[in-house]
């Protein structure tokens, strides 16, 4: 009898090691294999020391392999960089060809200069100077020459008005033109009056500053001829101006 239970007890051992043998298996079956490795990519110029900066590039379209080394061919290009280079021929016109002829009895139109316009203003939009083929135009807000409602002028009028009379002496100019505008404030008849006392005004000053050999013409205009919205103050600041402007010398 004990010999029957020690050949069970040995069968019983095996199959346990067995199974356990099956169970490791399984488990390193079921394991993810670890990703492969990256291929080596090519090495950079510097990459085996961080504080190189290459210096080399891609070549240019044109460009030539001049070498690595410093004995290396000039680099050459199939056009000068940015086109910069001498220009093409230019195209040979035929000046007896029949379409370059005018029909029958047609004549060219005069010559005409057209009229450039050259503007300045300043930072502030109080003055602003505009210059064409033919005449010169300074515009002045109403707040740098008068008081609010008034045709007085004020103490920083005077060098003002004296900056417009040389510009006319240099222009040897003998006609200028005075016109006062308002905003659409009030009523029209009071706007009439306020911007022709205020014309008259810069009139007068010009006038003791160039003597009576220049003949003006003064205007009051009220509030027609705006240059800005009369809707908001920024515009109707605009619309508060004296013009004066007179013939360009030829």
């Amino acid at each position: 009898m004990a010999r029957v239970h020690t050949v069970r007890i040995a069968v019983s051992a095996s199959a346990c090691a067995a199974l356990l043998t099956a169970g490791t298996v399984s488990t390193a079956q079921a394991a993810p294999s670890p990703p492969p490795s990256p291929a080596p990519g090519p090495s950079l110029p510097g990459s085996d020391d961080p504080t190189t900066i290459p210096t080399g590039g891609p070549s240019l379209p044109g460009e030539e392999d001049a070498g690595a080394g410093a004995g290396g061919a000039e680099p050459k290009f199939s056009e000068p960089p940015d086109n910069i280079g001498d220009a093409e021929p230019p195209v040979k016109v035929d000046p007896d060809a029949a379409g370059l002829r005018l029909a029958d009895g047609a004549k060219l139109a005069p010559s005409k200069v057209l009229d450039i316009k050259f503007v300045t203003e300043d930072l502030g939009g109080e003055e602003r100077r505009e210059d064409s083929t033919e005449k010169t135009k300074f515009t002045l807000q109403a707040e740098v020459l008068f008081p609010k409602d008034s045709s007085k002028l004020n103490s920083g009028a005077r060098s003002r008005i004296r900056d417009l009379a040389d510009e006319i002496e240099r222009q040897e100019s003998t006609e200028v033109n005075v016109f006062g505008f308002t905003d659409d404030l009030g009523s029209y008849a009071h706007g009439r009056t306020l911007s022709k006392n205020r014309a008259s005004v810069v009139q007068k000053a010009l006038a003791d500053e160039l003597g009576s050999e220049i003949s003006f013409n003064v205007r009051g205009y009220s509030e027609d001829y705006p240059i800005a919205d009369n809707k908001t103050e920024e515009g109707r600041k605009k619309n508060r101006r004296v013009e004066v402007s007179f013939p360009r010398k030829d």
